[in-house]
Order: C-alpha cells, then sequence, then structure tokens
C-alpha cells in the first residue's frame, strides 16, 4: 500500500501572522492551527520565500492531528 502524503501550505502577513493555511479544522483560526501544527509537527515544517511555508506530512499523521487539535488563545 502506498503512503499518501498531504503538504499544507500557510501563507503568512508582512507582520508574520498567519493568514492562510491549507487543511484547517474549522473549529481553529489560521494561527491556531499553525500554532498547533508548529508544536506537534514542527520537524516536519519548510520555510519558503515570499511568506509562505509548508508541513510535510502523511494523510495518517494529519488525520491524527486533527483529532487532537482543540482551540487555545491564538
Amino acid at each position: 500500500m502506498e503512503v499518501q502524503g498531504v503538504i499544507i501550505h500557510a501563507r503568512f502577513a508582512p507582520n508574520g501572522t498567519v493568514v492562510e493555511i491549507s487543511e484547517r479544522p474549522d473549529s481553529l483560526t489560521p494561527q491556531q492551527w499553525f500554532n498547533f501544527l508548529s508544536h506537534n509537527a514542527g520537524s516536519v515544517y519548510q520555510v519558503l520565500a515570499g511568506g509562505r511555508g509548508v508541513f510535510r506530512l502523511t494523510r495518517a499523521q494529519l488525520d491524527g492531528l486533527k483529532q487532537n487539535a482543540v482551540p487555545t488563545a491564538a
């Protein structure tokens, strides 16, 4: 069986706040989802040029993270 990879794209405002991020649960703001992923999957984050970055996860890893994601202070 082939492992399905997922790339989560994040875009940042000039002040460093997250304005857009993919695969975000409805209960979290873009900044909360980025903070959660950074804390729980920071080792798979890659900084890109132009105020962007990506997390590279498997579908199973992402599904597990989404199950544990809860809203926190942004």
